[in-house]
């Protein structure tokens, strides 16, 4: 068994796909070194184990939306592409969605994963409550009006604290959107407009190639609900792309949602990618490090330095920002962000020095990396970036004495301190 991208081959021992609940806390409550396995779409050994490797896609796809609270429980397997479908036919929505929608709730909540907006929290701030199994094979719920003092150490938790079963959303009316691509940002218009930029929707992403200074696409998606004005005929200098485009260069847009302005609805237009197109088919690497929002101008600068050692291995990178939030592990905990994220070509020895590098010039602003995607950080530097950290040691401690969960990786960067 290997992850998506192919270049990580579990370990584990054996493989299990219960089909109940009470057939996965039995073997939970047996198991010595248990990890879950979502839909694969991470780049290191995050889900690795040497022991049983767990998959939900056998439980029932259940979503239960309660319109009494305004939220929904999804099973943790369930992936955002059917989850979006299931809540629009009932007219509702959850506030944002990741690039991709192929991948799996409970796993993109517990690695920090996020779409954009100035506005928008990660995937995981949209939680309320979270059912999982534990080491001893107890169906525990946690909440976040009722459990404050654990419940933000529980949701961004790297796997490390049991099995997530369900997890409870908060959702709105469903809503419509449009997007447009505009092409060719002057690099230079970010030194002085960065934030009029990246806050002139509702979702705002920026593509660059580091080839040069200039970006080379901005996808821009704005709410219908929220009183859209017309786009502009220019944005800063960028023009409206003459048709569909697809981030990387050259690449054919047909696995990219809708775009030219197009309405539709929400679950259709905040992906940038298609549920019915797998992108690159897992031929890419890829890597992204959360650095303070307002370090975004120096932190553009600081990566533009070094432009010639990315460009030769990248496909495209993407740069966007997200609200700060509460969570522990969150690598949006306590600071509004700006993310940069890279898609590498499928050559781990040429990328990986050109993630040190990265690395070191993102360092003096105290650059958190993607739990599920490649970094060279070291560990102590890594868990010197967050200031609840020892508090998620305790939160594991209570929940995984034994470090059922704790695998290489868990142990390596967050326990092992």
């Amino acid at each position: 068994m290997t992850n998506w991208a192919g270049n990580v081959v579990f370990q584990a021992g054996h493989a299990e796909r219960p089909s109940s609940i009470a057939e996965l806390r039995a073997l939970v409550g047996r198991g010595s070194a248990v990890r879950v396995l979502g839909s694969g779409h991470s780049f290191n050994d995050i889900a690795d184990t040497t022991g049983t490797l767990v998959s939900l896609e056998n439980l029932p796809h259940d979503v239960e939306i309660d319109t009494a609270s305004g939220t929904v429980k999804v099973a943790a397997s369930v992936r955002y592409a059917e989850l979006g479908r299931r809540l629009h036919d009932k007219g509702y929505a959850v506030h944002n969605l990741a690039s991709l929608p192929h991948i799996s709730v409970a796993g993109s909540i517990a690695t920090g994963t996020h779409g954009s907006g100035d506005g928008n929290g990660g995937l995981a701030t949209a939680v309320a409550a979270i059912e999982m199994v534990t080491a001893d094979g107890e169906l525990v719920t946690l909440r976040r009006d009722q459990d404050p003092g654990t419940f933000p150490g529980a949701v961004v938790a790297l796997g490390a604290l049991g099995v997530v079963v369900s997890v409870t959303l908060d959702v709105q009316p469903a809503f419509e959107m449009r997007q447009y691509v505009y092409e060719g940002l002057p690099g230079e218009v970010l030194d002085e407009h960065f934030e009029d930029v990246v806050s002139s929707a509702y979702t705002v992403s920026l593509f660059t190639d580091w080839r040069n200074q200039r970006i080379n696409q901005v996808w821009v998606k704005q709410r219908l609900d929220e009183g859209a004005a017309e786009p502009p005929a220019t944005l800063f200098g960028a023009t409206p792309a003459d048709g569909p485009r697809h981030p990387v260069p050259g690449v054919a847009p047909d696995a990219c949602t809708t775009q030219s302005g197009v309405p539709g609805p929400w679950f259709e237009r905040l992906p940038h990618f298609r549920p019915d197109f797998t992108p690159s088919s897992g031929e890419e690497l890829q890597a992204e490090y959360m650095v303070p929002r307002r370090h975004a101008v120096e932190a553009l600068h600081a990566l533009a330095g070094i432009r010639e050692h990315i460009a030769p291995v990248l496909q495209i990178s993407e740069i966007r920002t997200i609200a700060g939030d509460d969570l522990w592990l969150s690598p949006s905990q306590g600071r509004d962000t700006v993310a940069f994220h890279f898609t590498w070509v499928k050559d781990p020895a040429a990328v990986r020095p050109v993630l040190t590098m990265i690395e070191e010039r993102l360092a003096p602003f105290a650059a958190r990396p993607h739990w599920g995607k490649l970094f060279t950080v070291e560990p102590e530097t890594l868990r010197s970036r967050y200031d609840r950290l020892a508090d998620f040691q305790r939160l594991a401690r209570d929940l995984d004495p034994a470090g059922t969960f704790a695998n290489a990786f868990v142990r390596r960067y967050v326990l092992d301190a």
